[in-house]
């Protein structure tokens, strides 16, 4: 385990990225198992309080996931063959490898009870924006999919840290 707390946001903060963009170039178990090796790197190097922090990542990952289902049953994202029964792995462990940037990378968004709801409504959609642009997803009718990404996100993001502030509050920095 790094002692360091800068030293394991920085590389929180790496692993996350990396494992957006490995999901988003090989879209499916690649991607998805590329991010598994990371989450493990993430609890053996980073996490603290893992089987807290592991039970967080599980809430945030269902949330994320059951919100992400509804926006391919309700088209406002699609595979590109609008057939999406439910949500594909990759975007799963997007949301898993997502949730550990919440308790490490960006625990400073947290510290500001307005800044989740200024950041989460134009960073989420931005996220799906840039995926698809690299082509792993499609957002059908653009200026409607960015707006109800933003919705949803300025909802999901402030209740994400709220249960981890008031459910998991030894996560908390």
């Amino acid at each position: 385990m790094i002692n360091s707390e800068t030293v394991r946001n920085v590389l929180n903060f790496l692993l996350f990225q990396a494992g957006w963009f490995a999901c988003v170039f090989y879209p499916g178990l690649i991607g998805a198992g590329i991010v598994v090796l990371f989450l493990v790197f993430h609890f053996l190097l980073i996490s603290q309080k893992r089987m807290t922090e592991l039970q967080f990542i599980g809430l945030g990952t269902v949330v994320g996931s059951v919100l992400d289902g509804i926006w391919f049953h309700t088209g406002i994202l699609d595979d590109g063959t609008g057939q999406v029964m439910l949500t594909p792995p990759w975007l799963v462990a997007i949301w898993a490898i997502f949730m550990t940037t919440l308790s490490h990378s960006l625990d400073w968004i947290s510290k500001k009870p307005w800044l989740p709801f200024v950041l989460a409504p134009f960073a989420g959609p931005f996220a799906y924006w840039s995926a698809s642009q690299l082509g792993a997803v499609e957002l059908p009718e653009l200026v409607p999919s960015l707006f109800a990404l933003g919705i949803g996100w300025l909802v999901v993001f402030p209740l994400l840290l709220y249960a981890r502030k008031t459910l998991y509050p030894e996560l908390v920095g």
